[in-house]
């Protein structure tokens, strides 16, 4: 008896949404290319001087350690989900700065045209633009993830999104 009580306390609510939100990326010294210039704007965003060249090297390893100890996390340099869930800003309309150059880093990414001309630029500033940009994501991902709303902020379910490579060719 006691082992089919402590099964249902532990169970899962069954009328729980199950989406396709892919896990957080598992970063480290060594990667390259995506999502890692996002990872670097979010790292000056929290007072890193980092280029955002894409390359997760001895620079950008200092800075991940530096921001996890400051955080209070496992001092690791490794960014998984913990560190991801603490790196990232919410982004709106109005917004500036390294951590609204990552959204649009991340938005371009997608662009699969070949023209420059529809890429958004990446300047920092959460205009109209970008929140159209970020609305189109959420709603091309709301069919595979309930739970992300159409707004155009780009909060912890759409940062998820993004840097987890959904819709990305």
């Amino acid at each position: 008896m006691v082992n089919i009580t402590h099964e249902a306390w532990v169970r899962q609510p069954t009328t729980v949404v199950a989406s396709n939100l892919q896990p957080w990326p598992v970063l480290r010294r060594g990667a390259n290319g995506h999502p890692v210039p996002t990872l670097q704007h979010l790292l000056n965003a929290h007072g890193a001087t980092l280029t955002a060249d894409g390359s997760f090297g001895a620079l950008t390893d200092a800075a991940v350690r530096h921001f996890q100890q400051g955080a209070g996390l496992a001092v690791d340099g490794i960014v998984g989900p913990i560190t991801w869930s603490h790196v990232i800003i919410t982004c709106r309309s109005g917004s500036r700065g390294s951590a609204v150059k990552g959204v649009q880093v991340e938005i371009n990414f997608r662009n699969l045209s070949g023209n420059p001309a529809t890429e958004l630029a990446v300047d920092g500033q959460y205009g109209p633009l970008t929140q159209s940009a970020v609305r189109a994501f959420q709603q091309a991902v709301h069919a595979d993830v309930p739970n992300i709303t159409a707004d155009g902020v780009c909060g912890t379910l759409t940062w998820q999104a993004l840097v987890s490579g959904m819709l990305a060719g």
